[in-house]
């Protein structure tokens, strides 16, 4: 089978090596993305949805991808790509996708003022901890939050609003048309993407399971990468 590897925002592909090094012998095409959210980040990539990128990088895996495996704001990109009617009829669709971390809110009275604030004002601390995880926990915590503040200015206001927007709509996806096989995975400790987005997400789809790893943060494919590497094999052995 094909695989797609998409990313989150600040990350890259390289988010994915630990579970790479989990999957040689593999006998599945796995392709990775460098989305224009990256880490050092590509200038006026806001200027389209989410959802437009990540059909382009659909698009470019050749017979497109059989199974998406996608990460934090990649998850809710690849989201709102499936929850797409373009013109011309729904685009292809991967066979099955595993959603790590993705941010979700069933109603949109479960966003309120505090939301805001607490992604807004503590937006450097998630970046922070991003830059611990693939650190290895090597880089001293003053210059970690010197480096996760670069990265929250060079990903600005927009980038921001991006995000958040897409969390926001998050209420409005039509996931009962999600009918395809759909594993989620969440971390307990994650205070990016709560467990209970993870859990709230897995009721609204049609056929979905949720494996929420205990003591796991926000990137589960990092810090639990035999784990990880271990639920996708046999979710992915199931869908073929």
């Amino acid at each position: 089978m094909r695989v797609l590897l998409l990313h989150g925002l600040a990350g890259g592909a390289n988010v994915w090596d630990a579970l790479l090094e989990h999957t040689v012998g593999s006998p599945h095409e796995v392709w990775t993305a460098e989305l224009p959210w990256r880490a050092e980040g590509v200038p006026g990539w806001t200027g389209h949805s989410p959802a437009h990128w990540v059909r382009q990088a659909t698009g470019r895996v050749p017979g497109g991808p059989d199974v998406v495996i996608a990460h934090s704001f990649g998850a809710n990109a690849l989201l709102a790509l499936l929850d797409e009617e373009p013109e011309g009829g729904p685009a292809p669709r991967p066979r099955a996708v595993v959603l790590v971390s993705p941010f979700y809110r069933p109603r949109p009275e479960a966003f309120g003022w505090d939301a805001i604030s607490y992604y807004l004002n503590d937006f450097d601390r998630i970046l922070a901890d991003g830059l611990r995880v693939r650190s290895g926990g090597r880089l001293p915590d003053d210059l970690r939050r010197e480096m996760a503040l670069k990265v929250r200015d060079r990903i600005g206001p927009y980038g921001w609003l991006s995000f958040f927007d897409t969390y926001l709509r998050t209420p409005d996806l039509r996931t009962d048309r999600m009918t395809m096989p759909c594993l989620i995975v969440g971390g307990e400790r994650d205070f990016a993407s709560f467990p209970a987005d993870s859990e709230a997400l897995c009721a609204a789809l049609p056929y979905a399971k949720a494996e929420i790893l205990p003591g796991c943060g926000h990137f589960a494919m990092t810090e639990r990468a035999a784990e990880f590497a271990r639920l996708t094999e046999d979710f992915l052995q199931s869908v073929a």
